[in-house]
């Protein structure tokens, strides 16, 4: 095993496991110093090798463990991508008892070859090659590797026991998820997703930078076990596990084709990331504590409502699918948001707060802004959004429909619609892109209101119909009509 081909051996950390708790001790059972094979190998260092030390044996650790796995054909399907772990004779179908067992019985093995990682690092060094200084402070592996000296190739599934159809066969699903974490190359990351994406046949939105990765995918379920068990093998992404990709109904059709990129933020709310952190996030709530809280706040008397349930989406989401009686500014995109809590700050003053959003990414950083006002009483967010919440609550306290970026542009767990058709006012929740090939904006017409021809947002791009051309990408142009201009962009409200 060489230090080029990293742990890819899961969710590594998501029973708060760490590669130092799993064994290797100093001390006999007595209390005494024993002179082990971890401690003479320590001894035999160079005073700048043993800096490097705990990143050796981590890393040493993930290499045994990634050599063990192997991904087993579902007895359902045939071909699900079961991840297990084989060693001694034994199956291991978690990280947990593998880990466990790699400790106990391995730990030789795993010392070797952290003193072959040790003396690659200090050739390294001694021939001036760059190397990052790993110290016994720092115990993320995912800091510690310069990505942009991989291969991808190295970080991608072995697919041959797969058949295209596998890859290609309905139904599917799409996965909505984010991560924020620290990335030194984002650019290698977003080469690696595309390689992986289009080695799935997978179709979607994928935006990588220094602060993490916010993707949403659709394929086929195969494909989307093998995205997610390939994202979950990679130490850049061991915090996350299965729970953080949110599953609905679709595939790839619902994306019109594949777009990876390298951005500034992951999801773009206009503030400088170290100036406002996604560290600085509030108390994360789970869906069962979020709805409780949502319960009470409904329960309350108005003279003693304290509380503020605040959506941070923008006003498409909110107009046809929300939380009942909750704050959704009427925003046209998540960047006005530090604009509006800026202009209302009385409003938050003294108050808790309750944010959600569609996935829970926009909470990240729009509950860090709020925080750096130092206004609100207690700040809390909806772990996982909506979509977390509706797969416990589907009649829960969200009525309507949740609003998608992509082409299904809604998915339901109630029957309930709260928006109407903007032409004869009957009600209506399903979305049209406005007829206008110049307009971004999405319009709410009923079928009757279509086939009179009532297909544009406003009185404006009626008027205009069809005139211009219709082959120009309509994402090339602002949205620029009446109702741009009878929107407020920053909008003063109150419940």
């Amino acid at each position: 095993m060489s230090l080029s081909s990293c742990c890819n051996g899961a969710d590594l950390s998501c029973h708060q496991l760490h590669y130092c708790d799993l064994g290797f001790p100093d001390v006999d059972l007595n209390g005494s110093i024993a002179p082990t094979a971890e401690s003479t190998l320590k001894a035999g260092l160079h005073v700048k090798a043993r800096k490097k030390y705990v990143y050796a044996k981590k890393k040493a650790f993930a290499l045994f463990v990634k050599d063990l796995q192997s991904i087993n054909a579902s007895p359902q399907t045939g071909h699900d991508g079961f991840m297990t772990w084989k060693c001694c004779g034994q199956e291991f179908g978690d990280l947990r008892t593998v880990h466990k067992h790699v400790a106990a019985q391995h730990a030789t093995d795993v010392l070797q070859e952290a003193g072959n990682i040790l003396e690659e690092i200090t050739t390294a060094s001694a021939n001036s090659l760059p190397c990052t200084d790993y110290s016994d402070n720092n115990t993320d592996a995912s800091t510690e590797l310069s990505w942009s000296n991989h291969k991808v190739s190295d970080w991608l599934p072995d697919m041959k026991c797969y058949r295209t159809e596998d890859l290609t066969s309905e139904p599917g699903e799409v996965l909505l998820y984010y991560c924020y974490c620290d990335i030194s190359a984002p650019q290698w990351i977003c080469d690696w997703q595309r390689a992986l994406c289009n080695l799935l046949h997978l179709t979607g939105k994928i935006r990588t930078a220094s602060e993490g990765i916010n993707g949403t995918v659709g394929g086929s379920k195969v494909s989307t076990k093998l995205y997610i068990n390939t994202m979950l093998s990679h130490p850049l992404f061991n915090q996350m596990n299965h729970e953080d990709f949110k599953r609905s109904d679709g595939g790839a059709h619902c994306f019109p084709d594949l777009r990876v990129g390298v951005f500034h933020e992951i999801v773009p709310m206009g503030v400088e990331p170290q100036k406002v952190s996604y560290k600085e996030t509030a108390i994360h709530l789970t869906p069962e504590e979020f709805h409780k809280r949502v319960e009470k706040y409904l329960s309350s008397s108005q003279e003693e409502k304290d509380t503020i349930l605040l959506d941070c989406r923008n006003f498409y989401e909110s107009k046809i699918g929300q939380f009942q009686n909750c704050l959704a500014p009427d925003i046209r995109k998540f960047s006005y948001f530090p604009n509006y809590v800026d202009q209302n700050l009385d409003f938050f003053k003294d108050k808790t707060v309750l944010m959600y959003c569609t996935g829970g990414i926009r909470c990240e950083r729009g509950s860090a802004y709020l925080r750096s006002k130092t206004l609100c009483k207690e700040i809390y967010q909806l772990k996982g959004g909506i979509h977390k919440y509706l797969e416990q609550f589907p009649d829960g306290y969200f009525r309507g429909k949740l609003f998608v970026f992509d082409g299904r542009f809604t998915i339901s767990s109630n029957d309930d619609i709260i928006s109407t058709c903007r032409y004869c006012g009957i009600a209506w929740d399903k979305y049209k892109l406005c007829s206008t090939p110049r307009c971004c904006q999405l319009v709410l017409t009923c079928l009757t209101c279509l086939k009179e021809g009532l297909t544009a947002c406003c009185a404006t791009c009626q008027e205009k119909g069809l005139t211009t051309q219709t082959d120009l990408c309509q994402q090339q142009f602002k949205e620029e009509c009446e109702c741009t201009d009878m929107r407020p962009k920053i909008p003063i409200k109150t419940v």
